[in-house]
């Protein structure tokens, strides 16, 4: 098992703070896994109740007798299927003194996400779960994770063979079992065509236009289906930034598949000969260190954008924290030159420092803001 001691810490601080704690993340990416361990830490010990095991779903039949007299740490798994426990939650997170804490795990579903800001509100800490990162794994592993994703299985299978077979099994499965037991009921034959387009768009401007045509419905149905797909984790939405200069900007986000190895699986992609020869090959690229990167910067999703204008100029990823503002760009290069269109962005957008990932082995000063870094020394040269 590898360790993923970074969300473990950060999970057990907002415990600290917070009566009740939300770990969302799409399913398989090891929230259970996360959740045993800190339990395993809590003192006193604490119980867990599994909601997709009868036998639980039946000892929570009433829920405030079962939870009421129970001390430590209580972890709630798969709390979608039982939002109607949300309002027994406000009631014991307000008793005083506080008999217990509770730890809920879910796939971040509109319904949960409604449900719990409505009725927790000041309560409850989000705190979302992606599959691992290159901290977790290594940099030694960077092509391995980029290949095969972040979901642990995936990632830790065997063979590149077994781990694409087990990346089409979640996605079939995905699609036909778990979304329909988030609510959503958009048919699973729809979703998995909608989202094999997405992953030919990956890391393209949304289109909502382009997606009714194909589809044959409209722009406010497909963006519907793209907001199932992020709401649930598997897609990544990334806004614009806009801001009063002289320049006509683009005003529409970005759209990505949420972890490479998805996307991988999506386009068909087994091996790294493949993916090198594939067309998409540096959206893919940009997707993956984008998502690293905002995982190493402990970055929440409004403080991450996207910028670029009518006339051409554009940055990967703008990240706007408190009076920060760093930019970035990923390029599948091993030669990195500074563009004017990054130097466009440092000017109009006065960004402090600016880096220029790319897939040499070298890192090296290109500009007095700019740094290219190799994507091998990503956790140490930015930050």
């Amino acid at each position: 098992m590898i360790p993923r001691e970074r969300h473990l810490a950060a999970v057990l601080n907002l415990l600290r703070q917070f009566p009740i704690v939300a770990i969302l993340g799409a399913r398989q990416v090891g929230k259970t896994t996360l959740a045993l361990e800190i339990l395993k830490r809590a003192k006193p010990s604490g119980e867990r109740f599994d909601l997709e095991d009868p036998a639980d779903l039946a000892r929570l039949s009433d829920a405030q007798l079962a939870l009421a007299d129970l001390k430590g740490l209580v972890v709630i798994d798969e709390i979608q299927r039982r939002p109607d426990i949300f309002p027994v939650l406000r009631v014991l997170a307000d008793r005083r003194p506080r008999g217990s804490r509770f730890l809920v795990l879910g796939s971040a579903s509109p319904e949960l996400l409604r449900q719990s800001s409505e009725t927790l509100a000041g309560r409850i800490a989000f705190y979302t779960l992606d599959g691992f990162g290159l901290d977790e794994v290594g940099v030694e592993k960077l092509d391995r994770l980029w290949l095969r994703g972040g979901f642990p299985l995936s990632f830790l299978a065997r063979t590149h063979d077994s781990s694409f077979t087990w990346r089409q099994s979640f996605i079939r499965t995905f699609l036909e079992r778990d979304m329909p037991q988030l609510g959503v009921r958009v048919p699973a034959s729809t979703l998995s065509r909608f989202w094999s387009m997405l992953a030919h768009y990956h890391g393209q401007v949304w289109n909502g236009a382009e997606f009714a045509r194909a589809f044959g419905v409209s722009d406010k149905t497909v963006r519907h289906y793209l907001d199932t797909l992020h709401a649930a984790q598997v897609a990544t939405v990334l806004q614009p930034w806009h801001e009063n200069v002289r320049k006509r900007q683009v005003k529409s986000p970005k759209v990505y598949v949420r972890d490479s190895g998805v996307l991988h699986g999506l386009l068909g992609i087994r091996e790294h000969r493949d993916l090198e020869r594939h067309p998409k090959v540096g959206a893919s690229w940009e997707g993956f260190l984008l998502q690293q990167v905002v995982g190493h910067l402990g970055a929440s999703a409004d403080e991450c954008f996207f910028w670029a204008t009518h006339s051409g100029a554009e940055l990967d990823l703008l990240w706007v924290h408190g009076r920060r503002r760093w930019g970035f760009e990923f390029k599948r290069t091993s030669s990195p030159k500074l563009t004017n269109s990054l130097r466009t962005a440092i000017d109009t957008l006065g960004l402090q420092k600016a880096f220029l990932v790319h897939a040499g082995d070298k890192t090296f000063p290109v500009h007095k803001q700019v740094t290219a870094v190799a994507a091998a020394c990503l956790l140490e040269d930015v930050g």
